[in-house]
């Protein structure tokens, strides 16, 4: 059971990178570091309330992360429909609104029509050349002064999502394993290529990588687990093995029920489990907490579908102290954050509470 002190006399205060760093090795904590994802909606309310020029994440006591990433310097992106927006992958997007603000939806999917290895091959594929690193090394070193250093995004189901489009990237690898194969490894090889550049021009400065993907959803996995270690698995062990040659932790981002995947992940070497969205099938906290803890820091948490949204300010801080008490049983292994991104009608009171709640009850 968490024992809650409102101080630690014996600790000084420590930096946000050194506080996210401990919560990470699992190592003793002055209090348990937070972070912060939002919607731009949420981020308007909250600035309407502290004021244009307001540091926010100061003001919250937000910890967080910083991001360093190289600067495209590829071909020019192709024209697009009026409104919409295009990647280098060709992947386009459109603004669609809903009740209080606007999500950019996937509108074109490039690889939806491929059916043949030929398909894939006069694909333009992205490669590492279109990128520059050389401002990444002096970014990171002003940024891992005050925070802990984040680098990269490696995620091959997701790509292959957007690439395919949800329906058909579910069904290529039951339907179309070949076709399957050689996608993942023409994405992958760039994938790994890219960010070795990336970790080559910052070597020793990076601190976390993110190899993530979305393997679950509210009710269950989004495939099977078999299907999981023919055809992802290895890319996302490729990955791993990357960091861990650069000494870089390995922060997994995994949406939704995703337990059944944890022993894998796990084993293979992930070192940050996030967003811990306990309200999907088997995501029990004390459970996580109990069969991972010993490996895995925790990020994330707060419930985001009903506690935040539509609670009250206490309820809040009665769920932040749930989440301390059992993703920090042991008083470290834990980053509090919201289970997602703050949405548009979370109340600027309710995410008010979550972060004074977790300053002030979240010391040790």
């Amino acid at each position: 059971m968490h024992t809650h002190h409102e101080s630690r006399p014996n600790m000084d205060e420590m930096t946000s990178r050194e506080r996210v760093l401990a919560a990470i090795r699992r190592q003793p904590v002055d209090r348990i570091p937070t972070d912060i994802w939002a919607t731009g909606e949420a981020m308007a309310k909250l600035r309407a309330h502290f004021g244009p020029d307001a540091d926010i994440r100061k003001l919250l006591h937000v910890d967080g992360f910083a991001g360093v990433a190289a600067a495209y310097a590829g071909p020019p992106l192709p024209p697009t429909p009026e409104g919409e927006t295009v990647n280098m992958w060709g992947m386009r997007t459109r603004p669609v609104e809903y009740e209080g603000g606007v999500y950019h939806e996937q509108s074109f999917n490039p690889l939806a029509a491929a059916t043949t290895i030929d398909d894939l091959e006069a694909y333009r594929w992205p490669t590492a050349e279109w990128f520059d690193t050389s401002q990444m090394r002096a970014a990171a070193e002003q940024k891992r002064k005050s925070h802990a250093v984040m680098c990269g995004y490696m995620c091959p189901l997701y790509e292959h999502n957007k690439l395919r489009g949800l329906e058909l990237s579910l069904t290529d690898p039951l339907l179309e394993p070949e076709l399957t194969h050689h996608l993942l490894g023409r994405l992958c090889d760039f994938l790994y290529e890219h960010h070795r550049r990336m970790f080559e021009a910052c070597e020793g400065l990076i601190d976390v990588a993110q190899v993530t993907d979305d393997l679950g959803s509210q009710h269950g996995p989004l495939l099977s687990l078999e299907i999981y270690r023919q055809f992802y698995k290895p890319h996302h062990k490729r990955f791993i093995g990357l960091c861990r040659e650069f000494g870089i932790q390995v922060f997994h981002h995994d949406d939704g029920s995703c337990r059944a995947f944890l022993p894998d992940l796990v084993e293979m070497g992930i070192d940050i489990l996030n967003p811990i969205q306990w309200r999907c099938a088997d995501m029990d906290r004390a459970a996580l907490k109990r069969d991972f803890g010993h490996r895995l820091c925790f990020h994330g948490a707060v419930d985001n579908q009903e506690i935040l949204p539509f609670g009250t300010p206490d309820e809040v801080r009665a769920e932040v102290r749930r989440c301390i008490d059992t993703l920090a049983s042991d008083g470290t292994g834990y980053i509090l954050a919201p289970c997602h991104n703050l949405q548009a009608v979370s109340p600027v009171d309710n995410i008010l509470a979550m972060y004074d709640e977790a300053h002030t009850y979240g010391r040790f």
